[in-house]
């Protein structure tokens, strides 16, 4: 006994993951007690700049967790069942990234514990509330479609083999639901990107193509952060089985995917050089020649689209893994570039409205100590639950069938109690 009880205590490289995340975790849950506590003040956000850090994270995750309803529309509606067992690892990661962006949110507003007037006091004519309402909705249509993945949970099956039997069965409801996901996401992934087109006070940001950009790029981000965490994951644990001919297909398709979207960005941004306009002017010149222009140049449009573009286009480096995952990666990275390019941007001048010429100034902003320990919390959290749902849940699994959409687990268990 004493025996597997030192066995059990010893050191192994999962326990110091775990350990590493538990770090991050406590600091961001001591963080944001203190930021419930004593309110925003603590953080750098002022009224001139009122998103900052944690509205990065909160647009990223719901971004890199687009491939939920891409990848479920993909197979359940347009019909290509040979990329089933991706979309299942998506549905995951989709509804870990929703839930990222609710906590970002939760600690944003303000007055967090007043979140639920939103359901109850409706704003029709507010695309943040419109925003705020596919989120809820969208995020119960993720749970509903994870149920059958949490039915693979040993214990739970074990000890409840009715109810993950039922749970099991939600998988026949996938087309339904597919279409409810595709409906709800690409309607507030693309009113995320109007809520900053619609703000005239912020002329870099009052544009109409700001949501397509945010849908496309949202699109290609999470289907590049399905198939990067999947392919990472088969190399970390051999728990994690992938069929490596789908991601390399799934992959041509974002290399061609960045085409379209390296189009709209450089069309939307130096379109704004055609003429002077207070604000707009400023702010792209903050963009591309001021303290985001290597942001913008190196991290977003150099390293984010077109060096992964030629990588997924080329054949040779597209079947090579080492390539492909970093293709991926940098995808993934130049999405959260993105969101924090224009977040910026467009913060950082402030136009005057007072009667004659129009008077541009600037503002600064950088995270605050809190802000970065419970943002970083936050990504914890994310890493944390996917390194969980690898490891019990077999969300990484390409090989993994359910027949007649009931995990055998489940079986065994409903066997063992009769």
């Amino acid at each position: 006994m004493i025996n597997n009880l030192r066995a059990r205590l010893q050191p192994t490289p999962w326990m110091a993951w775990l350990a590493f995340l538990g770090i991050f975790l406590i600091a961001g849950v001591i963080g944001g007690v203190m930021v419930l506590s004593d309110g925003l003040s603590l953080t750098n956000l002022t009224d001139l700049v009122p998103w900052g850090l944690w509205i990065t994270i909160d647009l990223s995750s719901i971004a890199l967790a687009a491939g939920a309803f891409s990848l479920c529309a993909a197979v359940y509606l347009i019909g290509l069942k040979r990329y089933e067992p991706i979309a299942r690892t998506a549905t995951f990661v989709g509804l870990i990234g929703y839930s990222m962006a609710m906590l970002c949110l939760f600690m944003d507003i303000g007055r967090p514990f007043k979140f639920y007037q939103a359901f109850i006091y409706w704003n029709t004519h507010s695309l943040l509330w419109e925003v705020t309402m596919c989120i809820a909705l969208y995020f119960t249509v993720l749970l509903l479609e994870s149920m059958p993945i949490i039915a693979n949970l040993k214990w739970l099956s074990s000890r409840y083999p009715k109810l993950t039997a039922k749970m099991s069965k939600v998988h026949h409801y996938a087309p339904y639901l597919a279409i409810a996901g595709l409906f709800l996401s690409s309607l507030h992934q693309s009113s995320l990107g109007a809520a900053y087109g619609v703000l005239k006070a912020r002329p870099f940001w009052y544009k109409p193509e700001m949501s397509v950009l945010f849908m496309l790029s949202a699109i290609i981000g999470g289907i590049s952060m399905t198939l990067f965490t999947s392919m990472l994951a088969s190399l970390l644990t051999k728990r994690a089985k992938i069929d490596d001919k789908l991601i390399e297909k799934l992959s041509l398709f974002v290399g061609w995917a960045l085409v379209g979207y390296f189009y709209w960005r450089f069309w939307g941004t130096l379109s704004m050089t055609y003429t002077y306009e207070p604000g707009r002017t400023e702010g792209l010149e903050l963009l591309t020649k001021g303290p985001l222009a290597f942001n913008f140049w190196i991290g977003e449009i150099l390293i984010g689209i077109v060096v992964p573009m030629i990588l997924l286009l080329n054949r040779k480096t597209r079947t090579n893994r080492f390539w492909r995952m970093s293709a991926l990666l940098m995808v993934v990275g130049g999405l959260v570039a993105y969101r924090w390019n224009i977040n910026l941007a467009g913060a950082l001048v402030v136009l005057s409205y007072l009667p004659g010429q129009p008077i541009v100034s600037y503002t600064s902003y950088t995270p605050s100590f809190v802000e970065w320990i419970v943002g970083l919390g936050v990504i914890a959290f994310g890493f944390l639950v996917f390194s969980l749902g690898v490891r019990y849940l077999r969300v990484v699994d390409h090989h993994f069938v359910e027949k007649e959409h009931i995990p055998v687990d489940v079986k065994a268990a409903e066997a063992a109690t009769v």
